[in-house]
């Protein structure tokens, strides 16, 4: 007997269901991820000791894209990256220093070296004495499905739109982490937590951030599915919508919101902690 063509036409209904699903959820997976394109960091006077003469430039330089990103900021300075549509890597490095006179300052500033080897960013330059100082801050523009290595000390580091094997590392500085999926690990030592969520779920194996003195801040949006756990040590908590809890009450919280999911896991030891939501756009 002949299978009725009417078997096969729902199954050909079927997974052209599937696959509109399908699509429909990489578009809106992909759609939270933004093209960013502004470049924001400038030099400015508000730098440095009054006292002393200082000397800014930002250089540019654009790198092919080699896999994985190593920015090496342990000298001083903060670190941005922001994923964008494009497929090549653009640095953007200010130099700043100080010297007692302004010839001295930009002297300074010509002996810093930024190494722009393929998959690394780092700074050379020479040892300073008294008050004199030299440091190099950086914005990076990244495809968004880029893995990163970011490293600072003396400075904050912040991430947005990017999908991929993320880790960092600062000890005197913020963290600003927005719209990221993948594999995202890191920590602060000294420096407050500050993290975006968009879409429906993570997208990726999970985030895990820590900070030892500083608090935790989160805004995910109404109807977010995730495995959340967060907690600190010395500072209160704040959660704005219904969680169920069972057992004991402290000051660690690890529950199932909306549905499940990859694990989100925020956490201080010295610092307040504020889980909140925000309306969906539509």
């Amino acid at each position: 007997m002949r299978p009725s063509t009417n078997i096969f036409a729902s199954e050909r209904r079927s997974r052209r269901a599937w696959f509109l699903c399908f699509c429909l959820t990489l578009v809106s997976a992909g759609a939270q991820m933004r093209d960013n394109q502004d470049r924001t960091m400038v030099c400015d006077n508000r730098w440095g000791d009054r006292r002393l003469e200082s000397f800014c430039e930002v250089r540019e330089q654009t790198l092919t894209t080699a896999g994985r990103l190593d920015v090496d900021g342990r000298h001083n300075g903060s670190i941005s990256v922001k994923g964008w549509k494009q497929s090549g890597i653009l640095v953007r490095a200010k130099v700043q220093t100080r010297a007692h006179t302004e010839a001295e300052a930009r002297s300074l500033g010509s002996q810093v070296r930024i190494d722009f080897a393929p998959g690394r960013v780092r700074a050379e330059g020479p040892s300073t004495r008294g008050r004199e100082h030299w440091d190099v801050s950086y914005e990076i523009f990244v495809p968004h499905g880029s893995d990163l290595s970011l490293r600072a000390h003396n400075g904050g580091i912040a991430i947005s739109d990017v999908r991929g094997q993320i880790d960092f590392d600062t000890v005197n500085g913020g963290v600003s982490l927005t719209r990221l999926a993948g594999n995202v690990r890191g920590r602060t030592v000294n420096g407050g937590l500050s993290i975006n969520l968009e879409g429906n779920r993570w997208d990726g194996a999970g985030l895990d951030a820590e900070t030892t003195n500083g608090g935790v801040s989160m805004v995910l949006p109404d109807g977010y599915s995730a495995r959340l756990e967060t907690g600190t040590v010395n500072g209160g908590m704040q959660v704005d919508f219904p969680v169920t809890i069972q057992g004991r009450i402290s000051k660690r919280l690890e529950v199932q919101i909306g549905s499940g999911g990859p694990p989100i896991r925020a956490v201080t030891t010295n610092g307040g902690v504020s889980i909140r939501q925000k309306s969906r756009s539509i």
